[in-house]
């Protein structure tokens, strides 16, 4: 019987994606499906990932059935791409276990879709995370153990799941996703399934990343409310100055643990991982020829010093994340520029609609930066766009609650609206804005 908090959903209609993280090819699908395929090592550019992917794909094979054969309880797929809606997601690549660098550490990756939809107003986004951890990580984490050997040659386990999540306002009810990522220490997670209690397995957690859409939470297990971040002496290393604070910097099919494709919060993605495709048409003024994942890998190796910098000064003065530094992807076959800020304005979430924050968000903090941004993009005609994700925290306590807006905009338009040549409302026109991966329409005056 399904439990009041939750929506049963059926992903078996015939016709998916993972978070950019990396997965291409014909996965064909779970238990009984026949073909099987994993990440072929002759799609990774990174030699080090290449040599992993050659050694272990035997295993990553059969991990893969596992996984495909395992019973949740509400269905779950791998993915190469993640916070697919149901159609979406019976005829994607489902790929979702590749070697990525994250953090300046291997990490072997597993990506995917459970679709299961929370209530917001029974559950806080401490309840939702700890309750897909328990339904769908510990599972996954067990199977890892068993088919991987315990010297195999990472750093960490990491895991980005996507679920849905209903919530209701004043004017709509909509339903949206949420991303979790949790990377531990591979000592660790070979750990956890041999824990003996409760407290051991939060111990761990307790010095692990994790994310939830795109930002460091305290995740407590079986709590309502997350743990302070503060209070939490977390191990896993951060990037150093002498690295330039690149959080990603995966060659090949890597990834970037946490989003794009699938709006982001972006977490492990690698820079050129590419995009599920849309249904909607590119907008007016973008008629490059069709790029590829190897063009944003090519740009990302010639600009990555530049991005470098830009991250380093961006930090303080644009408020740049630091865990998802600029990178260049694919987005409708064309070469984005990808940033992540968190956005210092707070919205009371009762008093407020996505479409008003999201419209706030754009003309009160990111269009005062925008000039800025576009005076320290790389010289290079092969950018044809801005995908620029803002983290919205949600009062009254900034801990429990939070939004990705994204705004995909092309860079000629973007030039036009810094120049006043166009105004905010045209700009916005030929974007797309999605929240917290749901595209939406955005009329700016309408909604202040």
């Amino acid at each position: 019987m399904n439990s009041p908090n939750e929506t049963p959903r059926s992903f078996l209609s015939p016709r998916s994606c993972f978070l950019g993280l990396a997965l291409c090819g014909a996965w064909l699908g779970s238990g009984a499906a026949a073909g099987f395929a994993q990440v072929s090592p002759a799609e990774i550019l990174n030699p080090q990932l290449k040599a992993l992917e050659e050694t272990y794909l035997p295993q990553l094979k059969t991990l893969n059935r596992a996984i495909g054969s395992t019973k949740f309880p509400f269905p779950f797929v791998l993915s190469r791409y993640v916070g697919l809606d149901p159609e979406q997601q019976s005829g994607t690549d489902r790929r979702g276990l590749e070697f990525i660098k994250f953090h300046d550490r291997v990490v072997l990756k597993v990506t995917g879709n459970y679709n299961a939809a929370y209530n917001a107003d029974l559950l806080t986004q401490n309840e939702r995370a700890s309750r897909t951890f328990r339904e769908v990580i510990v599972p996954l984490l067990q199977l890892v153990t068993r088919e991987v050997p315990a010297e195999v040659g990472c750093d960490a386990i990491g895991f980005e799941i996507a679920y849905h999540v209903r919530r209701k306002t004043r004017t709509s009810d909509y339903e949206g996703k949420e991303i979790l990522v949790a990377v531990l220490d591979r000592t660790d997670a070979f750990a956890f399934p041999r824990s003996a209690n409760d407290q051991e397995r939060q111990d761990i957690l307790n010095h692990s990343e994790i994310y939830v859409n795109g930002e460091e939470f305290g995740l407590a297990l079986g709590e309502r409310e997350p743990f302070n971040l503060e209070a939490l002496a977390r191990s896993a290393p951060r990037p150093s100055e002498s690295a330039g604070g690149s959080a990603a910097t995966a060659t090949g099919t890597g990834t970037r643990l946490l989003k794009k494709d699938a709006p982001l919060p972006r977490g492990l993605r690698a820079p050129g991982a590419p995009t599920p495709p849309s249904g909607s048409d590119p907008p007016e003024g973008q008629a490059a020829p069709a790029a590829s994942p190897a063009d944003a890998e090519r740009l990302q190796g010639k600009y990555q010093t530049q991005l470098d910098a830009l991250a380093k000064g961006g930090a303080a003065n644009v408020q740049f994340v630091d865990y998802a530094p600029p990178s260049f992807g694919i987005f409708r076959n064309q070469v984005v520029l990808q940033f992540t800020l968190r956005n210092p304005l707070r919205f009371e979430k009762e008093s407020s609609s996505i479409y008003k924050r999201a419209a706030q968000s754009f003309d009160l903090f990111l269009a005062p930066q925008l000039k800025t941004l576009l005076e320290k993009l790389p010289a290079d005609e092969q950018i044809q766009g801005l995908d620029i994700t803002l983290l919205n925290q949600l009062a009254p306590k900034p801990s429990s609650s939070s939004e990705a807006v994204e705004f995909i905009c092309p860079l000629k338009l973007l030039r036009q609206f810094v120049d006043a040549g166009i105004t905010n409302q045209e700009l916005i026109n030929q974007s797309v804005v999605l929240v917290n991966g749901v595209r939406i329409a955005l009329n700016l005056q309408q909604v202040e």
